[in-house]
């Protein structure tokens, strides 16, 4: 069936998205999969919903182009503004979007306090409040807006002095407010886990959603009849930013270099 060898589509405001697109590789490697950072346009934490659904509509138009039998938004600040526009423009498209791990962090904190580390937009949003309405009741959940950290993994920064600084001052509120479970509302903080483990007690858990989201996506193609049976294309990606530039982290988030185009803006 040729809707089966579709590629799927999945996007992020940037490189963040590469920590959803591995998950998704590892669960499904049958699957050919299409990837559009919109780093032209980075970081949308700070950008209005209004603009934000604009490039989404964008994006989904071009992956519709390319064939793509369903779309990620690997991006919680993007599944916040835009999935729902999406899905009454797209009824019958596979689209799975991002939330913050509240549920689960909430049923594995000990202690009763859970931190979120997430963008403004995020953090500001309905759909958040929402989720604290549903899972978050019976504990309490601190969120720490991080201003500046997507722009330093945009730039491939892991571990310099400037970076753990801002970390250390992202998380230590969090950790003082007797916090023993962060959860990672941005795709782009996976990366940091490393550096995460290495400023928090071995106790705290690290929870992100994007083993989730893979699981999400099996359900969805599989219920359509439309999951792969391989071999898998080369991931193809793009840019809205200069190409170079992602093409100078992916050997860094995505374990090796790929061709990068420029996306059409």
């Amino acid at each position: 069936m040729a809707e089966r060898a579709a590629p799927v589509g999945v996007m992020d405001s940037g490189v963040g998205g590469l920590s959803v697109l591995a998950e998704i590789q590892r669960l499904l490697p049958n699957e050919s999969l299409l990837y559009v950072a919109d780093s032209g346009h980075v970081p949308y934490g700070e950008k209005s919903p209004d603009y934000i659904r604009q490039r989404l509509r964008h994006i989904a138009g071009f992956f519709h182009a390319q064939g793509a039998k369903a779309m990620v938004l690997a991006c919680n600040t993007a599944t916040v503004a835009a999935v729902a526009d999406l899905r009454e423009l797209y009824p019958n498209w596979p689209l799975v979007g991002m939330e913050p791990a509240v549920k689960p962090a909430a049923a594995a904190t000990r202690s009763g306090v859970v931190g979120v580390l997430a963008t403004t937009g995020t953090l500001q949003s309905a759909k958040f409040a929402a989720l604290l309405d549903r899972f978050a009741n019976d504990v309490q959940v601190i969120t720490q807006p991080c201003p500046g950290l997507v722009e330093r993994i945009e730039a491939g920064d892991l571990d310099s002095p400037q970076l753990r600084q801002l970390l250390h001052g992202y998380v230590r509120p969090l950790l003082d407010a007797g916090c023993d479970t962060l959860i990672l509302g941005c795709t782009h903080y996976p990366f940091l886990r490393p550096l995460l483990a290495s400023m928090v007690p071995a106790d705290v858990a690290i929870i992100d959603t994007g083993a989730a989201v893979a699981r999400q996506l099996q359900r969805l193609l599989a219920a359509r009849d439309l999951l792969a049976e391989g071999p898998a294309r080369d991931t193809a990606f793009w840019t809205s930013a200069e190409p170079q530039s992602l093409n100078d982290v992916l050997p860094l988030l995505w374990g090796r270099a790929d061709r990068v185009l420029p996306f059409p803006l």
